[in-house]
Parts: structure tokens; C-alpha cells; sequence
């Protein structure tokens, strides 16, 4: 039986939801179809999904059609929660984006769109609730055609010329066969969806059923048959809890087959070497699970006993997932109510365990917890797992924003660290990488000049935390780290000695490109749609030039304006209240995080901050140096002279 793993995936309100408890009902998964408004849905269990009936967590669900197993999998439509939707993306073979016929395609739709072409996922579009009054269905064809992809094409007509001519000018091989033949075949225009070339579209509505055994056809035309590798592989998209606190980590095996109590090896966070046994097999379908002996390549499964690995993680012979797009840019304090402060961060490192982009921090001279949301309703969720789990009533102070830094030029840092019976020296060079490019770790340095065992304790070292930039101590990203020299001593050198010379060297090569006015804050920004009235558009104009924003000519379309461009967070965060005041409630504002960008009041923020890079001790730039005996530290800008290598 050809297997395929399909998610589900739209913006907030699009009918999703409903559409999966369709297609379970159409499959003869489930007797009846539940509805979210009415709090019963199959796959929206959670006490909290069904109290905002929204989807939060990402769900499974197992369903045969015809000669084709389908695995869902249901993700988030709300932004909040988009990183738990981008997770799910690296483990699928086909996509269905479901887009509102009454709401089109809103920002968080062409955010998934974008995450779909990151990943490459194959994609067909449902456009939901059709049976509403005044949707006309040419307007929103060439409404995807325009703001997804112009190779979006009415799955219906797939034997219409106009069609098929449009699909041909997707690829050349087609082309060449629509003009010999004066047609295409099926088969071509579905290798052309496989490769991301067209995309099929389909209308109807979930609720009335309709179109939903059009969509289940599509998706078993669709369905690629893999020959997955021998070697055993996969990938981990989710971490979450059970009721009783046990760990389940899911994920997708993509090579080999995984049996229950073999023992799987990796290698955690902190750079720890763990080796732990698969205790229980799980195929889940919604709430309830089949336990089974075995897994094979293909299938998605969830897994109890992996207690160190983390969303993302590759297990086997399979890489590491990259870096996501989104990821909050809002850090918050959490103010203990109900419980200390010891016991809140302990908490809030489980929530952690299964959202590694909470961000967590400690600080032990405020006693003080903060992490990083999205919104207002992540927040929202995050106090009310905090208080069901573990008995913490929290409040948030307000939230404040996440700028990052980063350099302008590259320098060379050195860092040494010789206290008595200790050696240790590190020479790295920080180069500039693109905006959204993260830290990334290289080595130019011989192995004949310096040991390889050495070299790669000091990639360990390099990515084994976040670095705080010198500006006002933000996290350091769009830089490439590169090892060019090193030393180490025969008989003094302890693995913990370059963990030292390497964090010193980092920061003395910051602290240089302070110097030379090289370092750069960063600050996200949002890319905004903003649909007003037309006389209104005036006032929408002079709002955004006070926000420093940049938009392009208002789109006006009868008595509505549409103005679409980017802003910075800090100007545009709370303007929606604005905007629904000054409109009368007929407007809106779309926003999703669009990236890094300078900083547009850098010396405002730097002046606020009054960061002083040389009194943070644990973020040190200095060196130790060893003369007679004892050790000696050497301030940051002298440590070039003293340095014991030397390098072409």
C-alpha cells in the first residue's frame, strides 16, 4: 500500500479544522465529523484547543483511501504558533493549504507559502467555505495566481487547452510535449506538482462536505512512491507531555525501520554524547494511539524513552534540521503568583524542552524568569499550561523587543587563557553573513599545525551557546566563525581551557569591531498589510512615516485601500488598536515577522541600554596570561602582542 504523509495547513479561521474531520469522515476514520464550534472536533482534543477553538498542537491522524494510507497531520493556523506549523514541514510529501474563499489570501497564508517553498513540499490549495454568499470563484483563481504563484491552476479544468497551455509554460518538458502532442498528459501535470511546478487548486466546502472527496482523490493522485534508503534515519518534529509528565518525542522515520527497545544514540544540545532505548512505538490517529513493534521508512510515528532530543534533531543517519524562519522577537518577564521563582523556571524549562524557541533565561541577581512569544495568545497559553502542569499562576510584565547583533567588516579575535596548569589559545576570524544566515562555524587551520581532536572541541565550544554582542550584550547572528590558528599545551591543557580561550576570542574580536565603529544592532521588523477605508488612506500615510515604515502606492479597490509594506516592530506593535479606532472598526492590520534588519534608532536603544561590555565578567574579552607562576589577565586590546601565535 502507497503511504503518504499529508499537512494541513492555513490561516487562522480558513475552515481547516473542519476540513480534516471531513476528510476523516469521507475515509471512514470517524462516524461523525465534529465541529470545532461546537467544542467535539476528532483532532482539536486539548482542553485549551477546544476553550479557543483553535488548532495549538500539531495532531496525527491515520486514514485508508483506495489503495493510498494517508497520514494528516494537523498543524496551527494561528501565528502565534507558526514555528509548531514550520516544524511539521520538514516531514511531509504533500501540503493542502486551505484558504477562506471569504478572507482570500491573508498574510499568515503567503508566510506558509513561503515556509512550503523553504522546505519544498509539494502544495495543492482548498478553497474552503465556497457555499457562502457573494464569493466568485474566477476572482479568487487569479487572486492565488497573483499572490501565491502563477502556476496555481483550477484542478477541474485540467483538461481545459487554456489550462493546459498554462501548465506547459511551467516546464520545458511539458512544453515540448503540449506542442507535439497538442496536449498533456495527467502524468506529466502530476510530476509537475511533485516538483513544485503546479499547483492544483479545488473549491468547496468542508462543512457541506463539498469538494472533500475531490480533495481525497487529488491526494492519492498525487501520493510519490519513495524508495527510502536501507540505513536507518529520522527526523523529530514535535516534543510534547503526557498528562503524567512522560516525554514523547515525535518524528518520521526516513530510512530503515525503527523497532521498539533499540537503542538510539545522539548528541544533545550541550554538545553531551546520550545513548537511550525506544520504549514504546506509537501510530497515532487523533487522541488515541496503536502501540506497534515496529516502524518503517515513511511513516510518522511518536516515541517514548528519547529523553534528549529536541525539535529538529536528526537521529541516524539523518542531518539536522536548519534553523526555522520564524521565531519570536518579544521577551517577556514571568511574575510568579503561586509559586517561587526557582520552581517558575523549572517549569518554564519543561515548556522549553517541547518549544525550543521559548528562549528561557535566568537571572540569578533579579531572580527573574523571561522568555520569548510570539503574541498575545501564546501568551495566553503558556499561563494556562503553566498553572494546569505545574501549579504556577503567572502574569507577564510587557513585553519588550529582541534585537540582535551582528558586524560590519570581518576581524580576527584572539583568545587566550593560561591560569597555572591550564593552556589554552584560540585565534578566530568573525566575518559577516547575510541577514536571517545565524552563527555558522568553519576551520582553515592545518591539522598539522593543530590537533583535529582540538579543532573540533572548539567548533563544540563556538556553537555550544548564543554569544552576547558588545553593543547592548543581544545575541550575535549573521556571523561566520572560523578557526584559522590554535595551540594547545602537551601536558596543561584541559577540554574546559579552549572552552575559556574560545569565548575570549569571540569577544576580543567584537570589541575590536566596536572600535572601529563595525558592529551593527539588528532589530525585526514586520512585513504588514493594512486594509483601510479609502478615506482613511490619509491618515494610514502619515502613520506609517511616523513609524519609519516602507510601503508602496495605496491599492484601492472600490471603497477599501490596501497598503503593503514593512515596518519595525517597535513602532508597529500596538497600531492594530489605532487602526480599528481612526476606521471605525472597518479596518485591519495583517502583520508576520519578517526578519532582521538595522536597527532604525541604534543609538537611541544603545544610549538605553548602557550596556558596558567590559564589566560583563561572565562575557569576558580579556585573556589570562601565565609569568613566574601565576596567572594575569591582559585587557582585551593588548591581547594581540602577548599572543603565542603567530600566523600567515
Amino acid at each position: 500500500m502507497v503511504q503518504t504523509v499529508v499537512g494541513l495547513l492555513a490561516h487562522v479561521d480558513a475552515g481547516k479544522t473542519t476540513l480534516a474531520e471531513a476528510l476523516l469522515y469521507r475515509t471512514g476514520t470517524i462516524r461523525t465529523a465534529g465541529r470545532v464550534d461546537h467544542g467535539n472536533a476528532h483532532l482539536d482534543f486539548d482542553p485549551i484547543e477546544r476553550d479557543r477553538g483553535i488548532t495549538v498542537f500539531a495532531k496525527q491522524a491515520v486514514a485508508e483511501y483506495h489503495d493510498t494510507r494517508l497520514m494528516f497531520v494537523d498543524t496551527p493556523g494561528h501565528v502565534d504558533f507558526c514555528a509548531e506549523a514550520e516544524r511539521t514541514l520538514q516531514v511531509l510529501d504533500m501540503a493542502v493549504l486551505v484558504v477562506g474563499a471569504n478572507d482570500g489570501v491573508q498574510g499568515h497564508t503567503r508566510t506558509l507559502w513561503h515556509m512550503l517553498e523553504r522546505y519544498e513540499v509539494p502544495t495543492c490549495v482548498f478553497v474552503n467555505k465556497m457555499d457562502l454568499s457573494g464569493v466568485d470563484r474566477a476572482s479568487i483563481m487569479e487572486e492565488l495566481r497573483t499572490r501565491l504563484n502563477g502556476s496555481c491552476y483550477d484542478h477541474e479544468r485540467l483538461d481545459d487547452p487554456d489550462v493546459q497551455e498554462q501548465l506547459a509554460m511551467a516546464d520545458e518538458g511539458a512544453l515540448e510535449e503540449y506542442l507535439e502532442q497538442g496536449a498533456m498528459s495527467s502524468d506529466r501535470a502530476r510530476d509537475l506538482t511533485h516538483e513544485r511546478k503546479a499547483f492544483p487548486v479545488l473549491f468547496g466546502s468542508a462543512l457541506r462536505m463539498d469538494g472533500v472527496t475531490e480533495l481525497l482523490d487529488l491526494l492519492v493522485w498525487t501520493a510519490p512512491t519513495i524508495d527510502w534508503p536501507q540505513e536507518f534515519s529520522a527526523r523529530v518534529y514535535r516534543v510534547s507531555r503526557e498528562a503524567r509528565g512522560n516525554r514523547v518525542a515525535w518524528l518520521r522515520v526516513t530510512g530503515g525501520t525503527l523497532r521498539a527497545k533499540s537503542v538510539l544514540k545522539g548528541i544533545s544540545a550541550s554538545g553531551r554524547t546520550w545513548e537511550q532505548k525506544v520504549d514504546q512505538l506509537r501510530v497515532y490517529r487523533g487522541q488515541k494511539y496503536d502501540v506497534v513493534r515496529e516502524v518503517p521508512a515513511g511513516w510518522v510515528c511518536a516515541v517514548t524513552g528519547l529523553l534528549e532530543v529536541m525539535p529538529g534533531d536528526g537521529l541516524g543517519a539523518a542531518a539536522d534540521a536548519p534553523p526555522p524562519l520564524t521565531s519570536p522577537v518579544l521577551d517577556y518577564q514571568v511574575i510568579p503568583q503561586g509559586c517561587d521563582a526557582h520552581t517558575l523556571y523549572s517549569a518554564v524549562l519543561e515548556l522549553a524542552d517541547e518549544d525550543p524557541l521559548l528562549g528561557v533565561t535566568w537571572s540569578e541577581e533579579l531572580q527573574e524568569v523571561r522568555v520569548r512569544l510570539m503574541g498575545a495568545v501564546q501568551q495566553e497559553v503558556v499561563q494556562r499550561l503553566l498553572l494546569e502542569r505545574y501549579g504556577c499562576e503567572v502574569t507577564f510584565g510587557p513585553g519588550s523587543i529582541l534585537y540582535q547583533e551582528t558586524i560590519a567588516q570581518a576581524v580576527v579575535g584572539i583568545g587566550h587563557f593560561e591560569p597555572l596548569r591550564h593552556y589554552a589559545e584560540v585565534h578566530l576570524r568573525l566575518e559577516p553573513l547575510a541577514r536571517g544566515a545565524g552563527v555558522e562555524f568553519d576551520t582553515c587551520c592545518p591539522e598539522d599545525d593543530f590537533d583535529r581532536n582540538w579543532q573540533r572541541l572548539i567548533h563544540t565550544n563556538a556553537m555550544e551557546r548564543t554569544h552576547r554582542g558588545v553593543l547592548v550584550g543581544a545575541p550575535l547572528t549573521d556571523v561566520r566563525l572560523t578557526l584559522v590558528a590554535g595551540r594547545a599545551h602537551v601536558k596543561h591543557t584541559e577540554g574546559g581551557d579552549f572552552r575559556q580561550a574560545t569565548y575570549r576570542a569571540i569577544r576580543q574580536g567584537l570589541m575590536q569591531a566596536r572600535a572601529k565603529g563595525q558592529c551593527v544592532l539588528l532589530e525585526p521588523w514586520y512585513s504588514y498589510e493594512l486594509e483601510v477605508p479609502a478615506d482613511r488612506v490619509g491618515r494610514a500615510l502619515a502613520d506609517l512615516q511616523r513609524m519609519n515604515a516602507r510601503f508602496g502606492a495605496p491599492e484601492v479597490t472600490g471603497d477599501q485601500a490596501r497598503i503593503v509594506g514593512e515596518a519595525p516592530v517597535a513602532t508597529m506593535r500596538d497600531y492594530s488598536l489605532q487602526v480599528s479606532a481612526y476606521s471605525g472598526g472597518q479596518g485591519r492590520l495583517y502583520l508576520e515577522v519578517a526578519g532582521y534588519e538595522p536597527c532604525h534608532n541604534a543609538n537611541e536603544v544603545i544610549e538605553a541600554a548602557a550596556y558596558e561590555p567590559e564589566a560583563d565578567l561572565a562575557n569576558t574579552p580579556d585573556s589570562v596570561f601565565c609569568s613566574h607562576g601565576a596567572g594575569y589577565t591582559v585587557k582585551w586590546n593588548e591581547v594581540p602582542e602577548h599572543a603565542h601565535v603567530r600566523y600567515r
